[in-house]
């Protein structure tokens, strides 16, 4: 089970590697970002708006929690995506926005989270219009896991060409205990 302070953790590192995610993007040649890479979304472009995409879904979802965070009103009663490839831009600085704004919801949705709310059993519905109840701390990690399972598909997209990410590791920013 995640503290909240792990996911305050996991916040602040998704909006630190979505920044670097960003500017290695930016150093890519005209025409690379659209490149068809054969990934799974295609292009490195498609990857990266699905991942602006997959976390509207989830945080239109989280904004519905019992716990009413002030931080996801701005998405209640917002238009959610029906689908995990939506557009969200076809260029670099409007993808980039979306992704701004998505960043800041979550880190200011971390910082709210009560312990009480990992423990609340969670309904929501899929796109496909299936319900679940789960627990909301495990869904917050999923949140997570997602992102970083595509940044590390981002990440090898950029590799191949040409750009290095840098160091990803979340250890950098797990602070060290006495």
């Amino acid at each position: 089970m995640p503290t909240c302070d792990d996911i305050v953790l996991l916040a602040a590192y998704n909006a630190d590697m979505n920044r670097k995610l960003y500017d290695a993007a930016g150093r890519l040649a005209p025409g690379e970002l659209g490149a068809e890479r054969k990934a799974f979304f295609g292009s490195l472009l498609g990857t990266m708006n699905h991942l602006v995409a997959g976390d509207t879904i989830w945080l239109s979802r989280f904004a519905l929690h019992p716990g009413a965070f002030a931080a996801l009103a701005p998405l209640r009663g917002a238009p959610i995506p029906t689908s995990l490839t939506q557009s969200y831009g076809d260029d670099l600085a409007t993808l980039r926005a979306h992704r701004q704004r998505l960043d800041g919801f979550i880190t200011a949705f971390a910082a709210e989270l009560q312990p009480a709310d990992l423990e609340t059993a969670f309904v929501y519905r899929s796109t496909k219009g299936t319900e679940f109840r789960k627990r909301f701390g495990s869904l917050l990690l999923h949140f997570f896991n997602h992102q970083t399972h595509h940044r590390g598909q981002a990440s090898t997209l950029l590799t191949q060409a040409g750009v290095d990410l840098g160091v990803t590791d979340l250890v950098l920013l797990v602070p060290d205990v006495n």
